[in-house]
């Protein structure tokens, strides 16, 4: 995997980590409160788990 392709993929992460974890946080300190907004806190933490590990595995693969 060229360094071109890996920089992307570190790029594209916090992108998503950026988009994601502003929502959650919006929705936290709107209208739903922090106890309306923790499933969706647990729900973006699980996914980036997902992404992350998932991005480091196709990282060392080639």
């Amino acid at each position: 995997m060229k360094l071109s392709e890996k920089i992307t993929i570190i790029i594209g992460i916090l992108l998503v980590a950026t988009f994601v974890i502003g929502l959650a946080w919006s929705i936290s300190t709107g209208l739903a409160g922090f106890w309306r907004g923790l499933p969706f806190w647990i729900i973006v933490i699980f996914c980036l788990f997902l992404i992350i590990v998932d991005s480091i595995k196709s990282i060392k693969k080639n």
